[in-house]
């Protein structure tokens, strides 16, 4: 039986999944990624650069509709401009983002760097960070659990570990 991971919903409502960002570049590992999540029961969001993640956890509230439909135009996530239009006025922050899930080395910014954006900012440093890696590297693994990540996952990743994740991370 696979394991599940349910979030708390606010009174009166029904429990929510936890919300997770989901950021590789690699297609395959996002692939898999998203799929032990979604099979956990988590809600996933899935990017495929720190840069985009960024932009996602960012706030576009104040923006325009014009500029929301550029600004998100090349995300084939969002099937349609009414998400766009709603992201754009709570971001993924308001969304609940309950964890961000990273593969370390990506081109252009790494999850290491990624990390420490998330961590330099008073709206997103609440949010827990895990890096993922296939490579086993301690002074890699210490230098990313000491800059504030709650965890380091060696891949392929497995169910087990999105259960460790849930018991140790989210509320």
């Amino acid at each position: 039986m696979a394991s599940s991971c349910m979030g708390i919903g606010g009174e009166g409502s029904a429990p929510a999944a936890p919300h997770v960002l989901a950021v590789d570049d690699s297609s395959v590992d996002r692939a898999v990624i998203t799929g032990i999540l979604r099979s956990s029961k988590f809600r996933v969001t899935a990017v495929d650069s720190a840069k985009r993640a960024l932009e996602l956890l960012g706030s576009v509230c104040g923006l325009t509709e014009p500029q929301i439909i550029s600004r998100f135009r090349n995300f084939r996530f969002l099937c349609c401009i009414a998400c766009a239009i709603t992201y754009s006025c709570i971001g993924l922050q308001g969304a609940n983002v309950s964890m961000i899930i990273t593969d370390y080395w990506m081109p252009d910014m790494t999850g290491y760097e990624l990390l420490k954006k998330v961590k330099e900012s008073s709206k997103l440093r609440e949010i827990p960070v895990v890096i993922m890696s296939s490579e086993n590297v301690p002074t890699r693994i210490n230098r990313c659990l000491e800059e504030g990540a709650e965890d380091f996952l060696l891949k392929p990743v497995r169910r087990s570990d999105v259960s460790r994740l849930c018991s140790r991370v989210l509320p």
